[in-house]
């Protein structure tokens, strides 16, 4: 009885024994094999991202060479635009407190008069 229970478990220690070293190396391949296939779609996700981010900036270019296009054009056909749009533009500063002093130019078709052409004539 104890040469059986002895022989049982010398054969299960050999058993075990060959099925690791039979079993280890296909493993490593196989965890290598999962290691590869996870870098491969991290790669791809990563690939995939970028090509996203570079539509979406194509996009967003295109969207802005819109814009600028049709501003251009309302300034050209409405040359009182660019006028709205800088006194917006100062009111919204104005309001921020960005501007600390105005200073006044007096003006004559837009050109500013100098004090000392005046006292010349």
């Amino acid at each position: 009885m104890k040469i059986l229970s002895l022989s049982l478990i010398a054969l299960v220690a050999i058993g075990i024994i060959l099925g690791l070293m039979f079993g280890l190396p296909r493993y490593n391949v196989w965890q290598q094999e999962m290691a590869g296939r996870a870098r491969l779609a991290e790669a791809t996700q990563s690939r995939q991202i970028l090509i996203e981010q570079a539509r979406a900036e194509k996009d967003a270019a295109i969207l802005q060479a819109e814009a600028i296009k049709i501003m251009g054009e309302a300034a050209q056909r409405y040359p009182e635009y660019r006028k709205q749009e800088f006194i917006g533009a100062f009111g919204e500063a104005l309001k921020a407190g960005r501007i600390n002093q105005i200073i006044y130019v007096p003006t004559e078709a837009n050109i500013p008069i100098l004090e000392a052409s005046r006292n010349a004539q």
